[in-house]
């Protein structure tokens, strides 16, 4: 039944191999965090969470309370970061209880951290981050030190590490105004000071996926890696000599075969007419599956060692593929729609790069109704 219409096949396999040549790139005191937010970008965040540790990974990031509590729930004891913001006092106890690390932008947070901590009679890790250049979370960097040495003198609150985020690390060399430059000299002022003060940071951390692949100087104690980790570079000029193998395939089958004559519009709008006498294959996957509506007649799909254009407008639950040069595509017949077959490859920025999207918005947008199974299942 999983297979009978449309699936997302997940390699964990790759998963642990994407880590492994990541962790190759690394110092050996600089640790691999695993981003698994989001459902693990839609693979499925324990499975890849138990992937990429036995891969090297040493900890996760997510977004989201619920997320962190998802892998714990599965057994998971590794460190755990709370990406996004947490802020009111329920929040912030149940990260207490499920030894979770809530990121904090300012003393607010610390403070509802330090009373949750003493009541309980347990300390409590958090990580600040810093805004260095994103306009987004995080405290000025230039309160960095204030807020360090104020967390300091808390004494149920352990602060485990001091983190920024790049805003443009994916940029081309000199493509970037400098930014990359900008945001770590500002991380590394409040380092600096941090030392001169004798304050302790815990964990530096700066570099996402595509600080991870442009330069080793950005890597600090840990990286924080997310698409790199799923086997896709975030730029086509980083890390063109590190092997990465996609681990997600999206399958769906043919559930109807259309003989047609020339001139026949297909589906709403007949944005797509045919020019010749046509065999039609519906396949039962559309745009409230993840298969962007904006990929209308602008995508193939795998089949053997065949692409075949995809025809007409996608809808909410079929799209439908042009399979007139092959004859020996039938009902049920299995078609690949991102993922590698018969040693072609369609990968999530084929498809981005026809949306004006980026492959982090593909690879995150296929629905739960599409089950994610084992590729070796």
């Amino acid at each position: 039944m999983e297979r009978q219409r449309a699936w997302v096949e997940v390699d964990c396999s790759a998963i642990a191999a994407n880590a492994r040549s990541i962790r190759l790139q690394l110092a050996e005191s600089t640790q691999l965090m695993a981003v698994v937010k989001a459902d693990g970008y839609g693979h499925g965040a324990v499975a890849v969470a138990q992937a990429a540790l036995s891969g090297g990974a040493s900890s996760f990031g997510v977004a989201t309370l619920a997320e962190g509590i998802e892998l714990r729930q599965a057994g998971i004891r590794a460190p755990v970061l709370v990406l996004g913001n947490l802020n009111s006092v329920e929040e912030l106890r149940n990260c207490l209880h499920w030894e979770l690390m809530p990121t904090i932008s300012g003393m607010r947070e610390a403070l509802l951290c330090q009373n949750l901590a003493q009541s309980s009679g347990r300390r409590m890790a958090l990580q600040l981050k810093l805004d260095t250049g994103m306009a987004r979370l995080g405290a000025d960097w230039q309160e960095g030190p204030r807020i360090v040495a104020a967390i300091a003198d808390l004494d149920a609150v352990n602060l485990a590490g001091v983190y920024s985020h790049l805003a443009s690390a994916d940029a081309p060399p000199n493509s970037d105004d400098g930014i990359t430059d900008e945001q770590q000299r500002r991380f590394e002022a409040v380092l600096g000071a941090l030392q001169t003060q004798g304050l302790d940071s815990g964990c530096r951390h700066l570099a996402n996926s595509a600080g991870t692949l442009r330069h080793q100087n950005l890597h600090y104690d840990l990286v924080r890696v997310g698409l790199a980790l799923y086997g896709h570079r975030p730029a086509a000029h980083l890390g063109n000599g590190m092997p990465l193998k996609s681990a997600m395939r999206i399958h769906a089958r043919v559930s109807l075969i259309r003989e047609v004559a020339a001139g026949v519009g297909v589906s709403y709008g007949h944005r797509f007419r045919t020019s010749r006498a046509s065999r039609l294959a519906v396949v039962g996957i559309g745009y409230a599956d993840g298969v962007p509506r904006q990929l209308s007649n602008q995508m193939e799909v795998l089949f053997g060692q065949q692409r075949l254009p995809q025809v007409g407008a996608i809808t909410m639950d079929q799209l439908v593929v042009d399979a007139s040069d092959c004859p020996g595509l039938e009902v049920g017949s299995v078609l690949t729609l991102l993922g590698e077959e018969g040693g072609q490859e369609i990968t999530p920025a084929d498809w981005s790069g026809r949306c004006q999207t980026i492959p982090w918005e593909i690879l995150c947008g296929f629905k739960h109704r599409l089950p994610r199974l084992d590729a070796k299942g």
